[in-house]
């Protein structure tokens, strides 16, 4: 059996791509990181280091791997029309980049039979199968975009495993080598198949999957981006180091269980499995062995901004179930504070409600405004987070009285 791994990075190597060769998949990542690239080619193989907590670990090493540039696309078209199943691990931002490929491999595909593809799409976007869709169906002919839908599945993943940034340390001396922590399910839409679910070990397929997604990017992204904007305003370098802050750890906390009921009203799903999801959240957040950073992961303040990404996409679900997003909107106070200093913008409330419209668009609407500028007027200030937790709990409470 045949795998493609479009992107051999953190996720790529230290998550997908392992499932499949340890599932029984020959697997060719595709990359454009030549050194990688080289050496994956080179080696056949590489190590992963589980990062189990209090200086303990476990190394497994991954074979029957090789690799491909993604700049030459003959040889990368030529491996998508002969896989069995492929993958995408890339970023956001770089699918419309390995879309003319993908169309390429597609097209041989399709001349050569009708045998289906799934293609994972491990991405933190929403509707990222529609997304990817568009994207790889804008380079096929009216015949082929038929046959697309008939023989390509589309299947959205919901990634929980957290990789941090490898630094030199990490990899101790092996240039290959990802640490990631233990957690290693793949939830997948059920929906997205085309032909029998395969065999992966892990894979967790699941129908309705708007769900798993939603609680991915509105619990654990979220949660993770406040911590690592607030901990970040606190000049913290590490999300195990922000959780541990309690003033952090509460409005982490609580911002998830915003999200956590408005998703279980949304759904209909009991609260208590969403309950257990946000502390095993909060414990793997406090992993101080895994040194992941507040800055990697509060990168790109704007897109998390977005109307429907972790901030404000969780804030808006939360108003439309009828949740107070108090919490959830302090975390969109750091990024936006942390969004200004990146962009060479002045700190004001002028400039951040600018910012906020700007970006969100319509979703940043005028009752989300008014939760989340005062509290960016804190930071503004240069008040604690603690403070910030006040406000945020009195802006609860405000919501609150006269209802419980």
């Amino acid at each position: 059996m045949k795998a493609v791994m479009y992107g051999g990075g953190n996720i790529g190597r230290g998550f997908i791509g392992a499932k499949l060769a340890q599932s029984g998949y020959e697997v060719t990542f595709v990359d454009v990181a030549e050194q990688v690239v080289n050496l994956l080619h080179e080696r056949g193989r590489y190590p992963v280091r589980i990062v189990l907590g209090g200086g303990e670990y476990r190394d497994e090493w991954i074979s029957h791997v090789d690799a491909l540039n993604g700049n030459d696309a003959q040889a990368v078209s030529d491996a998508i029309s002969e896989a069995d199943i492929m993958a995408t691990a890339v970023g956001v931002n770089v699918l419309k980049f390995i879309a003319p490929n993908i169309a390429a491999g597609l097209r041989k595909r399709f001349a050569r039979g009708d045998r289906p593809l799934n293609i994972l799409i491990c991405e933190n976007l929403l509707n990222a199968d529609k997304v990817l869709a568009e994207l790889i169906k804008g380079y096929l002919t009216p015949e082929e975009r038929t046959l697309f839908d008939q023989r390509v599945g589309m299947v959205e993943a919901s990634i929980g495993r957290m990789v941090p940034v490898q630094t030199e340390d990490m990899k101790a001396g092996e240039p290959l080598r990802v640490c990631v922590e233990a957690y290693d399910f793949l939830p997948v839409d059920k929906d997205g198949f085309r032909g029998p679910i395969p065999a992966i070990n892990g894979l967790v397929p699941y129908a309705p999957f708007g769900f798993y997604i939603e609680r991915k990017l509105f619990v654990h992204n979220m949660g993770h981006a406040l911590c690592a904007y607030l901990g970040g305003y606190e000049g913290m370098t590490y999300i195990s180091e922000a959780i541990a802050r309690p003033e952090i750890r509460i409005l982490a906390e609580n911002a998830m269980l915003e999200s956590a009921l408005a998703l279980s009203k949304a759904f209909g799903v009991p609260m208590e499995g969403l309950l257990l999801h946000i502390q095993d959240l909060l414990h793997r957040f406090s992993n101080t062995d895994l040194h992941d950073t507040c800055a990697r992961v509060g990168g790109d303040p704007k897109r998390k901004l977005g109307p429907t990404d972790r901030l404000i996409g969780a804030a808006g679900l939360c108003l439309r179930e009828g949740v107070c997003p108090a919490f959830t909107s302090a975390g969109a106070a750091g990024a936006l504070y942390r969004y200004l200093n990146e962009a060479g913008e002045p700190q004001s409330e002028e400039h951040a409600a600018g910012a906020l419209i700007s970006i969100a668009g319509e979703a940043a609407d005028k009752a989300l405004q008014a939760i989340i500028l005062p509290l960016y007027d804190l930071l503004l200030a240069g008040e604690p987070v603690g403070a910030v937790l006040h406000a945020a709990d009195e802006v609860c409470a405000s919501q609150l009285h006269g209802v419980i």
